[in-house]
């Protein structure tokens, strides 16, 4: 059984979609749970309420949590073995829950399942990105589903995230000792995972496509790019991610963190555009976090 979270704020249409694809899995073996994090729609009520699916459970959080409080909100509500934290306006393919359910039973010992993405646009076409090609380049190479964990995974998530959070499944317990950090909340997915790694945990990459990342404009992560964001709680991350490597001896991984390559490449890359767009702050940013030392 896995519990399908869904911590919402966003465009309802996105998550109507959501939902439907949750529904259409070709395994039974599943509950869905949608924390509304107050989102000012009362349709999104309505549509729960005549959807009415026994599988299904919605709840409306008594005041806005933001993002890092929901997370932790549905994590709170969870209660089987494994939990998923879907995101809003990312789609399950038919199969998602079936594929799994089959690697958590072949490889019991994995805390995290990274199943294989396709990413889709706003409208749902199959697409891509920059920072796309960098994942799928960075991503360790496997044919099959193979076990990562220790200096290697942290070294390597350091060096470039190449995960697709939303399609991530965790064993519940994993979640429950291991909270979001304060503080990070545009890259708390990287920090929890590597929280996960140092303490020993271990991933588990799958290449089987079963999952639809949306990736547009609106999103948090996106949005921060050019307010100096997200930039800027990355560099805290990786100075404090380099010293919780380096406490296990990680010599490699603390390297990674501190120079933090791909995070400075996506800023120079970045940088023509706020030039175009004659953003004399937002390309300071950028470049003094491309070329920090």
């Amino acid at each position: 059984m896995i519990d399908i979270m869904i911590p919402f704020w966003g465009e309802p249409h996105y998550l109507y979609e959501t939902v439907q694809a949750v529904l259409c899995q070709t395994s039974r073996h599943w509950h869905l749970t949608v924390v509304d994090d107050c989102y000012p729609d009362p349709q999104v009520q309505e549509y729960f309420k005549d959807l009415a699916h026994p599988q299904v459970t919605y709840v409306r959080n008594e005041k806005n949590l933001g993002i890092t409080g929901n997370y932790a909100r549905c994590i709170e509500l969870a209660s089987a073995d494994l939990v998923m934290l879907l995101g809003c306006d990312d789609v399950l393919l038919p199969d998602y829950v079936a594929r799994v359910l089959a690697d958590h039973r072949h490889f019991p010992q994995a805390d995290i399942i990274q199943p294989g993405v396709q990413v889709i646009d706003s409208s749902g076409t199959v697409s891509g990105s920059l920072a796309d090609t960098v994942k799928r380049l960075t991503m360790p190479r496997t044919r099959s589903p193979r076990l990562l964990s220790g200096e290697d995974l942290a070294a390597s998530l350091l060096r470039a995230d190449w995960l697709y959070w939303p399609s991530l499944t965790f064993r519940r317990e994993v979640l429950t000792r291991t909270p979001f950090r304060p503080g990070f909340p545009i890259i708390q997915d990287l920090a929890l995972v590597i929280d996960v790694v140092v303490a020993g945990g271990c991933l588990l990459l799958d290449p089987y496509t079963c999952f639809a990342y949306r990736r547009h404009e609106e999103s948090a992560s996106s949005t921060a790019l050019f307010d100096g964001r997200r930039f800027s709680g990355e560099r805290a991350y990786f100075a404090l991610a380099a010293d919780l490597v380096r406490r296990n001896g990680w010599s490699r991984a603390a390297r990674a963190a501190r120079w933090h390559t791909t995070s400075r490449a996506h800023a120079l890359a970045l940088l023509p555009t706020a030039l175009r767009r004659r953003d004399t702050d937002s390309a300071r940013m950028l470049a003094s976090h491309a070329l920090a030392r």
